[in-house]
């Protein structure tokens, strides 16, 4: 799949220091044994997950447990969990605690545990969040505590992660005012009268009770907090694009509203099956929906889901556009899945557009395994990296794809021969390419020509030998994004003295 690149093709990056050159030699020594490269990738520094959905990344077993604890219980037909009491046809979800059996089969309901691998797990994978939403929903701080934790003892220092607040009461406000395709007046009609402010207002109010239970459950404020309160965390807004017009169009406009007033919140995307019929009916809408709402709200980020798709999934000319029109038209600062690139018309000009803009694509192997088949060389990950497009690894949903971050690395070194190098320079896109505000560590353009610390701060990066001057503190203290690049440099420093 992978085809030249006008330019030069991607070049691997050579270890520019003894440490580092130990580390490379080390990795290269231990690539035919399992349990040595587990611990290397569990260990490895890891930067940011950029793309993960906060219900679909909680470990199954943790939203059991919780059900039980809520006294919910489970249908016995679809395994799905409801609320009390447990008439016929339902049991306590209680009983998952002692009924291993019954255990289990909650466990391949709600996730892709033991579905075949030769079997199309799409319908599958999408199902199983109608049959847990209820648990998660109702548990939202204590999930994010669990997912914080999961990331943070994957050696990884920043989370985006996607949520929807108050989505409800963007249903019925979009109802209300109906469909107007003049999205002007649209906007206007949701403004009228503050009902957009009042719905930001209580996805607000939504966040800080989440925060709260957040903060008790992670025992943040304790002598022996857990570790995802070391983790730097921001939420991006996730309207559901199989609705109807009226109703994703308000949901991208309360997004993007709380993104400018809440720093909680960085981004808006589109989520839900991208292959839908619906979703393909109103994809060049929904583009121009977003490019609207940009001219009116230009501080909020965009990162959508394009392109996850394939050849037999949808019709030969719905593989066509997907990605170009969300770089085009809609103007996403990063795309997610990005799957059918060399499926696209033009494709070339739009991975140049992606490398010359720096709009990196977000890359979940596990999920496109498994939603897809798509796997290996069928992948456009070698085809994004020789166009010189940032690249960043991230997990998608990893409860439900039973997965962690380390083996998404080390799924791409053993699949693709990525050096000790090319996965640190990955790991570095994911912080150089988060919605974090401030300066970057790195200058220039770095997909493109390295990872070059900025000018106050070279030769001061840890590990060198010489503390930061006080321009580089001053870059630090300032910059949010690269204090917590920082935090990942210190961590490469101790990684490469470990294993160099």
């Amino acid at each position: 799949m992978s085809a030249a690149p006008p330019a030069a093709a991607h070049a691997e990056r050579r270890p520019r220091d003894t440490a580092e050159a130990r580390t490379a030699a080390y990795l290269d020594s231990i690539r035919a044994d399992p349990r040595l490269l587990r611990d290397f990738f569990l260990r490895l520094p890891k930067g940011g997950d950029l793309h993960n959905h906060l219900f679909g990344a909680v470990r199954t077993e943790y939203l059991i447990k919780l059900a039980g604890e809520d006294g919910l219980c489970i249908d016995t037909a679809t395994l799905t969990a409801v609320v009390p009491p447990c008439g016929p046809g339902t049991r306590p979800a209680a009983d998952a605690r002692a009924d291993r059996g019954f255990r289990e089969a909650i466990v391949r309901a709600w996730s892709m545990q033991d579905f075949p691998p030769d079997q199309s797990g799409h319908d599958h994978f999408f199902a199983t969040f109608d049959k847990f939403a209820l648990v998660a929903s109702l548990n939202q701080g204590k999930v994010l505590a669990e997912v914080a934790d999961s990331v943070a003892v994957q050696h990884q220092f920043y989370l985006e992660t996607m949520v929807n607040p108050a989505s409800d009461g963007a249903e019925r406000l979009g109802d209300e005012v109906g469909w107007d395709p003049d999205l002007a007046a649209l906007h206007a009609r949701l403004l009228a009268g503050g009902r957009l402010d009042r719905l930001v207002a209580d996805a607000r109010k939504e966040t800080d009770a989440v925060d709260a239970e957040f903060r008790t459950a992670a025992r943040c404020r304790t002598e022996r907090p857990r570790p995802g309160c070391r983790l730097t965390a921001r939420r991006i807004y996730q309207a559901f694009r199989g609705e109807s017009p009226e109703r994703v169009f308000t949901e991208l406009a309360l997004g993007m509203r709380l993104a400018e007033r809440d720093s909680r919140f960085v981004a808006v995307n589109l989520v839900q099956p991208e292959d839908w019929d619906s979703s393909l009916r109103n994809y060049t809408l929904q583009m121009r929906m977003v490019r609207y709402l940009r001219t009116v709200y230009p501080r909020a980020y965009v990162t959508l889901h394009a392109g996850e798709l394939r050849p037999g999934l949808v019709k030969p000319e719905d593989l066509r556009f997907h990605i170009a029109q969300a770089v085009d038209i809609a103007g996403a600062e990063r795309i997610g899945h990005g799957v059918d690139l060399v499926h696209e018309d033009d494709w070339q000009r739009t991975a140049a557009t992606m490398a010359a803009r720096q709009i990196a694509v977000e890359v979940p192997f596990t999920s496109n395994a498994q939603i897809l088949g798509v796997r290996g060389a069928e992948h456009p990950f070698d085809t994004y990296r020789a166009y010189g497009v940032p690249v960043v690894l991230a997990t998608d949903d990893p409860g439900v794809s039973r997965i962690d971050i380390s083996h998404e690395y080390q799924y791409a070194a053993e699949t693709y021969g990525l050096s000790y190098p090319e996965l640190k320079d990955l790991a570095r896109a994911s912080l150089q390419y988060a919605f974090l505000p401030g300066r970057s560590l790195w200058q220039g353009n770095p997909t493109r020509d390295g990872y070059r610390p900025a000018e106050v701060c070279a030769g001061q990066l840890p590990g060198a030998g010489r503390a930061p001057g006080a321009e580089c503190r001053r870059l630090l203290a300032t910059s949010p994004k690269a204090t917590v690049q920082w935090r990942q440099e210190a961590a490469f420093a101790s990684f490469e003295n470990y294993f160099g």
